[in-house]
């Protein structure tokens, strides 16, 4: 049987393989997707915004709305990654479901967003290290001489085995997540300003203020999600590492971030917390750590801020680097981008490629003048956001045609009805995140248009390689699928 899919991008044409390798387990592909989702960035920077523009002291709950929402999608996406050999992860899955052209269209639009993720953070670090440069007495550099600097680097991990880059994240997020968990005990500890909020158990509370704008920046906390079945060629046992680690990555991203807004809450108290959130968002968890810690907590936090933006980079540039590396191999872009080196069995030709792609980005910011934090960070960060919600919400349809086409997972539960739910709750958070993409952009009608058309021009132009080149991201399905689908 054949299908208008991509279905294995470990081949090229003419049958040569170019397979990665790697023998990461639960634990480092956790790390990989923890690191991408940049928990003390998020907590520094998204967790003021949230409470100040969302539904204030009721704001932790946005966390719990989104882990149960990824958890339903999550039960659909891990049942289809036992069946799916390709490490193109979402844009694999909606070509299994919907064929060819809507696959390569879901590619091209997660290319784009993911290198709009990458670009916005390398101007955040930029920014961060200057910051930290010159508030102890350095000299003023420009942002982007310190991006290119973390690009060197990144770009150095990204060339070499896989393995390194996790052991290197590993150490990483340990430090920003260990700090932030001795903030929440410290302020748990003392019982908060006016003791424990309590705001996150009445549901009425969620609804003040705008439910909207919380859920918006709670669900961009997750971004990287997909990575878990990205790092399939190099996963040990792919069948169970890669569902193990996504249940273990969602609800260790969830627990961590509810909990911590919770404690950010209490340490200010419900109106005390929306007063800083509003009047000083970027120094909301230093003046906490200071509070409750003292100034050396302070100081590591700004120091683990940077760390933590340097995790995010590696992880996105190895998620990018294989969505290359799969396209390559698929013919959906040049097949030497699918080449693996063959010493560091790692995508080497796409890990340039990607690398050169940042920098372009950050020199075409230079150019053209842009704040590398008000502009550049928020406003390609805000473009990814919508993109990557909308390559969820079409996984979450794929999966439920996939199998009612196939008919090799019968059971409801996986195949029907979590999927289905999962679409539903990220269909409401994609119309959200569209909505709202004005207020995410600075609040410009205009940009937001630009940014909509450059997303949809992404698909279309996927969908436009998949017209013109009839054999890209067209594979036979392995006709032994079956048997290893059975086991």
């Amino acid at each position: 049987m054949t299908t208008d899919a991509v279905l294995d991008s470990g081949r090229a044409a003419g049958g040569q393989a170019h397979r990665l390798a790697g023998k990461l387990g639960p634990t480092a592909i956790v790390f990989m997707v923890v690191a991408a989702a940049a928990p003390l960035t998020v907590v520094a920077g998204t967790f003021p915004i949230g409470i100040a523009a969302g539904n204030g002291a009721a704001f932790p709950a946005s966390y719990l709305v989104c882990t149960a929402v990824l958890l339903l999608f999550a039960v659909g996406f891990t049942a289809m990654a036992r069946h799916i050999r390709g490490a193109g992860a979402f844009y694999t899955y909606i070509a299994h479901g919907f064929g060819r052209h809507v696959g390569l269209g879901a590619a091209f639009l997660a290319l784009l967003s993911y290198t709009a993720v990458q670009g916005g953070v390398y101007g955040y670090v930029g920014a961060a290290l200057n910051e930290l440069v010159t508030s102890h007495g350095g000299p003023v550099v420009p942002w982007y001489l310190y991006a290119l600097a973390m690009m060197a680097a990144v770009g150095t991990l990204g060339y070499r085995h896989i393995e390194l880059s996790g052991k290197v994240l590993g150490v990483l997020l340990l430090c920003e997540v260990g700090i932030v968990l001795v903030i929440n005990v410290a302020v748990i500890g003392r019982g908060g300003a006016d003791g424990l909020s309590t705001a996150v158990l009445h549901p009425a509370n969620f609804f003040t203020g705008a439910p909207g704008i919380a859920l918006i920046f709670a669900l961009a906390g997750y971004i990287g999600f997909e990575a878990t079945a990205v790092f399939r060629d190099e996963a040990r046992d792919p069948a169970r590492t890669i569902p193990r680690a996504t249940y273990i990555a969602l609800l260790l991203i969830g627990g961590f971030y509810a909990l911590s807004s919770w404690a950010l809450v209490s340490a200010w108290g419900d109106a005390g917390a929306v007063t800083a959130a509003t009047d000083t968002p970027a120094t909301m968890l230093t003046d906490t750590a200071n509070r409750y810690l003292g100034s050396v907590a302070g100081d590591l936090v700004q120091i683990f801020l940077i760390t933590s933006l340097f995790a995010a980079l590696l992880s996105f540039h190895n998620v990018l680097a294989r969505y290359i590396f799969s396209l390559g191999n698929t013919r959906a872009l040049p097949q030497r981008c699918g080449r693996s080196h063959a010493r560091h069995a790692s995508p080497h030709i796409a890990s340039v490629l990607q690398t050169v792609s940042a920098l372009v980005l950050v020199v075409v910011s230079v150019a053209a003048g842009l704040d590398p934090v008000t502009q550049v960070f928020t406003w390609f960060v805000g473009a990814a956001s919508v993109g990557i919600v909308v390559l969820m919400t079409v996984t979450s349809a794929a999966v439920v045609v996939y199998f009612r086409r196939t008919r090799f997972d019968t059971r409801l539960w996986h195949t029907v009805i979590a999927p289905g739910l999962g679409f539903i709750g990220l269909a409401v958070l994609s119309v959200m995140t569209a909505v709202n993409l004005p207020l995410l952009v600075g609040g410009s009608a205009t940009l937001a248009g630009v940014i909509g058309v450059l997303l949809a021009g992404a698909f279309l132009g996927g969908a436009a390689v998949a017209v013109l080149r009839p054999h890209a991201g067209h594979q036979d399905e392995n006709p032994d699928i079956a048997k290893e689908i059975a086991r």
